[in-house]
């Protein structure tokens, strides 16, 4: 019974089987072991005590235990205690081992939980610092306290900081949204697309009506930013609208998708009605923008509309070309309207396009040309002859407008050659007896007219053009005769130049 007592007694971590046999010294060594045990579990971490220091104190008591239960069979116990009452109090004792364990469970039980709890304090933190951020800047951020968000929903969900997490994500997914709850819709793009992929990576149960909820925002995003976007360009997208097409593909059968052809026609509709006004080109850039967005959607509804986009930027080119040439830019009005009259075969236009382009080219030369837009129609009454002669070695183009515009081709001179001065040309040009000139000859009604004559197959691309004006009188012929004169010039390089004589009449009264 003094051995069991002992032993009993030991195994409370305390030493006093020992002191009960009368060995201090070891009783101290033993209640040593014990406060060497606590100083280092304390205070109690999540990560909990190592598996080896515990297996080395158990050691400890049952070998202090198993020593003065050893001492006990041969020594009396020290003063008035009885073996049994020593027994029963060693009994009574390893409730202070045993409640020690549970105490300290309990104490890292709370550690865990604290560090549960900083932790979501810290992702709370994350958002709160991203959301005054751009999604582009915050989007790490925000991965991150999602990560956090995640983890201790799913492996901790019983924790006082799993159980707040519910709450957590409704806060994040307002934070990460703002821009659409502003109705910024094109910034809430990302942020709704970003949103729409986190249930790939967290579980239903996790994100519950959440997992679904971004679907509606993103399509109505879309659908907003897409409209406003219309006909802008973008480099990104190459035009601003682009977002329609992935509203129809993502969302084909949402409500944003049903109403956006009424939208896209009513936004065509009203782009083109501005091509009255002072920015026609502006407005066919905008149309042709348009065009290339809606073009790429489907449905019939939006077929429609891409073919009124298409009659816009048709309007729009020539409207462009016209507003190019009043104001004077000659040189754009002539490629806009040549444009349109090579691409537009069977618009009713494309002969006035023609015309406006031909009276563009010789502005360029000759500014006066472009003073006031050629006729759309020709005019009645009389017409003048022009004859047109070309005594020079190469071909020769010859654009003319006033009261009528056109062009007209004049072959080489096989036989003739290049006058040595001005005066040369001006006296001997077309005049030699018994040459055939290759001849053009035109019906001009009267009026002031201005040509160019530009050199055409067989001369160098150093012979200049010639700009001219005349008046048609009525009663009249006119002869006119182009020849090629060798231009001095101060750095000795013997220059061609096309001349042209005035237009003579011929009294035909």
């Amino acid at each position: 019974m003094r051995a069991a007592a002992a032993g009993l007694l030991n195994l409370s971590g305390l030493g006093l089987g020992h002191l009960l046999v009368r060995r201090p010294l070891r009783a101290v060594l033993c209640l040593a072991a014990t406060g060497l045990l606590l100083f280092t579990v304390l205070p109690a971490e999540p990560d909990g005590v190592s598996g080896g220091l515990l297996v080395g104190y158990v050691v400890v008591l049952v070998v202090a235990a198993a020593d003065a239960a050893r001492i006990a069979r041969r020594t009396a116990v020290a003063g008035s205690w009885r073996p049994v009452v020593a027994a029963v109090l060693g009994l009574v004792l390893l409730a202070v081992p045993v409640g020690g364990v549970a105490l300290y469970g309990s104490a890292r039980d709370e550690a865990v939980q604290k560090v549960l709890l900083d932790r979501l304090k810290t992702a709370d933190q994350a958002v709160a610092t991203a959301s005054g951020q751009s999604f582009t800047t915050a989007k790490a951020g925000y991965a991150k306290a999602f990560a956090v968000y995640r983890d201790l929903g799913e492996k901790h969900s019983d924790s006082r900081a799993g159980k707040q997490v519910p709450d957590r994500l409704k806060s994040y997914y307002e934070a990460v949204s703002a821009p659409y709850a502003k109705k910024e819709f094109c910034v809430a793009l990302e942020p709704l697309r970003y949103l729409r992929t986190l249930p790939e990576d967290a579980g239903a149960a996790l994100l519950g009506s959440l997992a679904h909820w971004p679907d509606e925002p993103l399509a109505e995003s879309l659908y907003a930013c897409g409209i406003s976007e219309l006909g802008t360009y973008r480099a990104d997208l190459a035009s601003g609208g682009a977002e329609l097409g992935e509203l129809q593909r993502t969302f084909p059968d949402s409500a944003a998708a049903r109403k956006m052809a009424p939208a896209v026609d009513a936004r065509i509709a009203e782009e083109t009605g501005k091509l009255a006004g002072e920015e026609p080109c502006t407005v066919t850039e905008t149309l042709r923008n348009m065009s290339g967005t809606v073009g790429a959607l489907t449905g019939d509804d939006i077929e429609a509309a891409a073919a009124r986009a298409d009659r816009g930027v048709q309007d729009g080119v020539y409207a462009c070309g016209v507003d190019q040439f009043r104001e004077k830019k000659f040189s754009e009005a002539r490629s806009t309207l040549t444009g349109f009259a090579d691409t537009y075969k069977n618009d009713k236009r494309r002969g006035q396009a023609r015309n406006i382009s031909i009276a563009s080219e010789i502005a360029e030369d000759r500014p006066a040309a472009g003073d006031h837009l050629p006729p759309a129609k020709r005019p009645g009454g009389a017409t003048m002859e022009l004859v047109i002669s070309n005594d020079a070695p190469n071909g020769v183009e010859v654009l003319y407008t006033g009261p009528v515009t056109g062009t007209v081709t004049l072959k080489a001179c096989g036989n003739c050659e290049r006058y040595s001065s001005a005066t040369a040309g001006s006296r001997q040009a077309c005049k030699a007896s018994g040459k055939s000139y290759p001849k053009a000859r035109l019906r001009l009604p009267a009026g002031n007219y201005h040509f160019l004559y530009k050199h055409g197959t067989g001369a160098s691309s150093t012979v200049d053009s010639y700009s001219d004006g005349s008046k048609i009188e009525p009663g009249y012929t006119y002869t006119s005769c182009t020849y090629v004169v060798e231009q001095d010039d101060p750095y000795g390089l013997d220059l061609p130049s096309l001349d042209l004589p005035s237009i003579d009449p011929e009294d035909i009264a």
